[in-house]
C-alpha cells in the first residue's frame, strides 16, 4: 500500500459520495475509464474489493471503509499542515469543521460569535445532530472539534473541558411542585417524566440519578426525541422533565417553564470540546480551544437566572 496516491484515495472519496464512477469523476476531474483504474490499482494492491457494485450504486466494503478512512485522515492532516504554513507567514485563517450534540445548539451560536469576533478570517462550519451522528462524524475525520457531554470511549480522543452543564426538572409554571422546595427524589417518581431517547447524555445522567429506582423511573417515564418536543410537552402539562438547563433559558424568562427545587439538583455535567488524539491541531483549531477554555463559560446560560427567588439550589 506504499504506492497510494492522493489522486487515487479521492476517487475512493468521490466515489462514496456519489455512489457512481461517472458522477465521481466529474468531480475529481479525470474520465470515467481513468476512475475506473484508480480503484483497480487500490484494489490490486491491497488484494480486496473496496466497493460492492449492485444496482443502487457502489457500495463500499469493509476494506473500502478502511481506506476512505485513510483519505479523510490524510485530508485532515494535509489542511492542517496547509493552515500551519499559513500561521507561520502571520495568516490567521483557516476552517474549522464543527460539531455540536442537540443540546449544545442553543449556546453554540453565542461561541461561534464571540470567536469570530476575535478571529474574524477563521470559517466556521457547524453541524448540528444527536450524539451518535456526531461521534460517527468525529471518528470518520469529518469534524475537526465535536463539543459534548460525554466523550466517546469507541476510539482514541482528547478532551478539553470548557464549562459546567446543570441539568434540571422543569414543568408548567401552574404545576403544583413549582411552588414546592427541596422536592424529594422519590416524588417525582409519582408524576409522568418527559425523558430523552436512549444514548443521550441527558438521559444516561438522570437514570444515574435515579440508580436505584429504574424499574419505577421506566414505568413514570415517556420517551421523546428532542428538547424542543419534550418542552412543548411540558408546557401542554403531559408531564415533569429532565432537561439541560442550557436549552430553556427563553421559555424560563417568558414565564413558560419553571425549574423545579429538586433535592440534589441541579445535577453537573461538563461540556468538553473533544477531538481525535492522532490528529495534528491546525492553529485555527488550537486558537478555538484556546478560546473556549479562556472565555466558552462566559456565553453559557446562567443557571442562577433560571430559578425561582428563595429556591434551594443544592448539588
Amino acid at each position: 500500500m506504499r504506492n497510494l496516491t492522493l489522486r487515487q484515495l479521492r476517487s475512493i472519496q468521490a466515489i462514496s459520495r456519489h455512489g457512481t464512477i461517472a458522477a465521481a469523476a466529474r468531480q475529481v476531474g479525470l474520465t470515467a475509464p481513468a476512475v475506473t483504474l484508480q480503484v483497480k490499482q487500490i484494489e490490486d494492491d491491497c488484494g480486496l474489493a473496496l466497493f460492492d457494485r449492485t444496482s443502487d450504486g457502489m457500495r463500499l466494503t469493509v476494506a473500502g471503509e478502511a481506506v476512505l478512512s485513510a483519505a479523510n485522515a490524510i485530508d485532515t492532516t494535509l489542511r492542517g499542515l496547509c493552515e500551519q504554513i499559513d500561521s507561520i507567514k502571520g495568516v490567521r485563517s483557516g476552517t474549522i469543521n464543527l460539531g455540536v450534540v442537540s443540546t449544545a445548539k442553543y449556546f453554540a451560536p453565542r461561541l461561534i460569535a464571540a470567536f469570530r469576533d476575535a478571529y474574524p478570517e477563521i470559517v466556521v462550519k457547524l453541524r448540528v445532530g444527536n450524539r451518535h451522528a456526531i461521534t460517527a462524524e468525529l471518528k470518520d475525520y469529518k469534524l475537526d472539534i465535536a463539543l459534548m457531554g460525554r466523550p466517546p470511549m469507541e476510539f482514541p480522543v482528547t478532551s478539553t473541558f470548557f464549562g459546567d452543564h446543570p441539568l434540571v426538572i422543569v414543568a408548567d409554571p401552574a404545576h403544583p411542585l413549582a411552588r414546592e422546595r427541596d422536592i424529594p427524589r422519590e416524588r417525582l417518581l409519582l408524576e409522568t417524566i418527559i425523558i430523552r431517547e436512549q444514548g443521550s447524555g441527558t438521559r444516561a445522567a438522570l437514570e444515574g440519578f435515579f440508580i436505584s429506582d429504574l424499574d419505577r423511573l421506566a414505568a413514570a417515564s415517556v420517551e421523546m426525541g428532542s428538547n424542543e418536543t419534550i418542552k412543548q410537552a411540558v408546557m401542554a402539562g403531559l408531564g415533569i422533565a429532565f432537561i439541560s438547563a442550557h436549552t430553556i433559558a427563553f421559555e424560563v424568562e417568558m414565564g413558560r417553564l419553571a425549574v423545579l427545587d429538586v433535592a440534589d439538583m441541579p445535577i453537573r455535567r461538563k461540556w468538553y470540546a473533544v477531538c481525535r488524539q492522532e490528529r495534528i491541531a491546525a492553529p485555527a483549531e488550537r486558537a478555538f480551544k484556546a478560546f473556549l477554555v479562556e472565555r466558552g463559560a462566559k456565553h453559557l446560560p446562567l443557571l442562577g437566572a433560571l430559578y425561582p427567588e428563595g429556591a434551594v439550589r443544592a448539588g
